[in-house]
C-alpha cells in the first residue's frame, strides 16, 4: 500500500500539536536548511546520495533504484531505532519529508509504518515548505514589532533576553542569525546559518506572533552579518515608534566587556576586524587600537572603538519618532522600560503613534 500522505498546511498544524518531523535527506541538505524542529534521519549519506544520482543519470532509474535498495537495506533497523528514540516513547505521530516528496521520504515512511509507527509522508517535501516561507515573507501577517534602538553597548540584546525571561514576547533576530550585528559581531559565536536556514527559523518565530499581538525586537540594518533580513520584515521594523535606550559611555563599555567573554582567547580574532577599519579611521588610529589589543587593555580598546568608530557611525540613526529610556541605574531603568512597553501595547502606537521625542 502507498504511504499515507499529508499536505503542508495540515502537517504544520500537526507539528504545532507535537508531531515529530523527520528529514530523510542527506546531512548536507539538512545542514543547508530544514523545517524547524525536524531531526535528520538520512536514507543516504552525502556520498551515497551522489552515487545514486550518478547511477540515475548514467544508467537509468532501475539501476539506481537497485543500488538504493542495496545501500538502505542494512540500515533499516538503525533508521527505525533513531526515529523511535526521537519520539521518546510518547507515541508521537511522525511526518517524513525529503526534497520533493519523492522516493526517499516514501521509503522511510513505509518502513516506519511497517514497524508500527504512525507515519505520514509530506506532499511536496522541503520544496513545498520553502515556497510557503517565501510566500509568507511576501504576503504573510504577524503582530507589531516594538523595536529597541540605541548606541552600541546600551545592552539591547540582554534587555530583550531579560524581558523574555519575564514573559515578554521577543523576536531575537541576532540570536537567530548567530551574529551581534557589528564589525566584531561573529566573535565567539557559532557559524552563521545559511540564508535559507535563517529564513526558516525567522518564519517560525514570526508565525508565533499573532496579527493582534506584538513582540519586542532590536533595530537592525538590512544585513546581520552575511544574512539578509527579508524586505517586509525589515520594513516592519521601521513602523512603530522606537524605544531609544540611553546610557553613559562607562556603562556601555562595561556591557560590551560582559558580552564578549573569554576576551584573551579571542584576541587573535580581533586583529582582522580592527585592521579592516583602517580606511575609515586611518593607520595611526588603527595602530593604536592594535597596540591596546596586544597589551590586553580591553577597557580602553572598547572605549576608543566607541568614540572613534561606533558612535560616529550610529549617532545619525536616532529616529525622530522615539521614546527615550534612560537605563541607568539598571534596576530603575528596567522599570521605566516596562512602563514604556506596556503603555505602547495598551495604546496601540502605530506609525503616527505616541512617543515623539519623549523621555522616560
Amino acid at each position: 500500500m502507498p504511504p499515507i500522505t499529508v499536505d503542508l498546511k495540515k502537517a504544520l498544524a500537526l507539528r504545532d500539536a507535537g508531531a515529530l518531523f523527520v528529514d530523510a535527506r542527506s546531512p548536507a541538505e539538512y545542514a543547508e536548511a530544514t523545517i524547524p524542529g525536524a531531526i535528520n534521519v538520512p536514507i543516504f549519506n552525502n556520498e551515497e546520495r551522489a552515487r545514486v544520482g550518478t547511477f540515475y543519470k548514467q544508467q537509468g532509474r532501475e539501476i539506481a533504484r537497485t543500488l538504493a535498495i542495496e545501500l538502505v537495506s542494512p540500515k533499516i533497523p538503525r533508521l527505525i531505532a533513531e526515529v523511535e528514540a526521537a519520539r521518546g516513547g510518547r507515541g508521537r505521530e511522525v511526518i517524513v519529508f525529503c526534497w520533493r516528496g519523492g522516493m526517499r521520504s516514501k521509503a522511510l515512511t513505509s518502513l516506519l509504518e511497517l514497524a508500527g509507527i504512525a507515519t505520514r509522508q509530506l506532499v511536496g517535501g522541503h520544496k513545498a515548505f520553502r515556497a510557503h516561507v517565501r510566500q509568507f515573507f511576501e504576503q504573510g501577517q504577524w503582530g507589531r514589532l516594538l523595536v529597541f534602538r540605541g548606541l552600541t553597548g546600551v545592552g539591547k540584546t540582554r534587555l530583550l533576553k531579560r524581558l523574555q525571561l519575564e514573559g515578554y514576547p521577543v523576536l531575537d533576530l541576532e540570536g537567530l542569525a548567530h551574529h551581534r550585528g557589528s564589525a566584531f559581531g561573529s566573535l565567539g559565536l557559532p557559524p552563521q546559518p545559511t540564508q535559507k536556514a535563517f529564513e526558516a527559523v525567522l518564519w517560525d518565530a514570526l508565525s508565533s506572533i499573532p496579527p493582534g499581538g506584538y513582540a519586542l525586537a532590536e533595530g537592525e540594518s538590512k544585513n546581520i552579518g552575511k544574512l539578509v533580513i527579508p524586505p517586509k520584515v525589515f520594513a516592519d521594523l521601521q513602523l512603530e515608534t522606537s524605544i531609544w535606550i540611553e546610557a553613559s559611555l562607562d556603562y556601555r563599555v562595561q556591557v560590551i566587556l560582559e558580552d564578549y567573554p573569554a576576551l584573551e582567547e579571542l584576541k587573535e580574532s580581533f586583529i582582522a576586524p580592527i585592521q579592516a577599519l583602517k580606511r575609515r579611521l586611518g593607520r595611526e588610529s588603527v595602530d593604536r587600537l592594535l597596540e591596546l589589543l596586544k597589551t590586553g587593555q580591553w577597557g580602553q580598546l572598547v572605549r576608543d572603538l566607541m568614540v572613534l568608530y561606533y558612535d560616529p557611525l550610529y549617532n545619525h540613526t536616532k529616529p525622530s519618532r522615539r521614546i527615550e529610556v534612560q537605563i541607568e541605574p539598571e534596576a530603575e531603568g528596567i522599570i521605566r522600560l516596562k512602563q514604556v512597553i506596556d503603555g505602547m501595547v495598551l495604546e496601540g502606537a502605530g506609525p503616527e503613534g505616541r512617543g515623539l521625542d519623549q523621555s522616560a
